[in-house]
């Protein structure tokens, strides 16, 4: 079985969960999954972890993520995007430099209202499933944060902006915001998602590509294995008499471990240098505690 992250460049038409469907069929193994949801109509990076590797699901999806986005000004629907119903259409009589001033208006800390036709939970129901019905609840804002907001081209009524934000963004409600500011409105025509955390779309793969390596043979060649992505993490080595504790899953002491690194994470070894997965310092115990164990 292939244990390791499997960067997708998802296309039109699929959802998250389509991909990894049709993964599982290609790569004949069912323990996969995705890190960070892609809408149907949205393309571009979804890293995909198999094996051992769906134990970092929760940290990949964590990350910073960038996208190619296009807005356009003059449109509201209720989707936030060019899919949806038209609710209202106005002039866009605004300027390139007051389009500009808006969008960097959303810079740093901001607070997001999630759109209805979304996958956040209102007492236990999605809210894209009350959008459907008709029912309009209040949702609680969110913190969201913007690192960049760079307008890439501007022909006016649209605009293509590179966005680096938070987990957790909507995009489609950044384009509605700004076009709310600007006071014509404004939805979403495209997105294409260009990084997620340290995958890029460079190394993208389609799934007709992935098809193509796994019947060669050579698809472990694109697969980023468990200790690659976590290379920021500094490498430490257990001393051989401290193997056995490690192997179980145990925590160790200061004396069991060459290298130590008391702050953050850190990737831990055998003596013999086989990795075996997270561990971090616990000062209270004066150990070191795992985090996730790849065993």
């Amino acid at each position: 079985m292939m244990d390791g992250v499997l960067v997708v460049r998802k296309e039109k038409g699929y959802t998250s969960h389509d991909v990894v469907a049709k993964l599982r069929g290609i790569l004949h193994m069912k323990k996969i999954g995705h890190t960070g949801t892609l809408d149907p109509d949205a393309e571009g990076v979804l890293p995909v972890v198999l094996g051992k590797a769906t134990k970092l699901a929760e940290l990949l999806t964590d990350k910073e993520k960038t996208y190619q986005t296009v807005l356009r000004l003059g449109i509201e629907t209720d989707t936030e995007d060019m899919t949806g119903t038209v609710l209202k259409e106005l002039p866009v009589t605004v300027s390139e430099e007051e389009v500009r001033a808006a969008a960097s208006r959303f810079l740093g800390r901001q607070q997001q209202i999630p759109p209805m036709y979304s996958a956040v939970k209102v007492n236990g129901k999605k809210l894209y499933q009350l959008a459907r019905e008709g029912v309009t609840v209040e949702r609680k804002p969110r913190t969201v944060y913007f690192r960049e907001i760079r307008i890439l081209d501007m022909a006016l009524p649209e605009v293509e902006l590179s966005v680096s934000c938070s987990k957790g963004t909507y995009i489609r409600t950044l384009c509605h915001d700004i076009g709310r500011y600007l006071g014509c409105g404004g939805c979403m025509k495209e997105l294409l998602r260009t990084r997620s955390g340290q995958f890029t779309l460079e190394e993208s793969l389609t799934l007709e590509e992935i098809r193509e390596y796994a019947e060669k043979g050579c698809l472990e060649e694109h697969i980023r294995s468990i200790e690659e992505v976590l290379g920021d993490y500094p490498a430490v080595f257990c001393r051989e008499e401290a193997d056995r504790l490690l192997l179980n899953g145990n925590a160790l002491k200061e004396e069991d471990v060459s290298g130590l690194e008391k702050e953050g994470w850190m990737r831990m070894h055998t003596s013999a240098g086989r990795f075996i997965g997270v561990y971090q310092w616990d000062p209270e115990s004066r150990s070191c505690r795992p985090v996730k164990m790849f065993l």
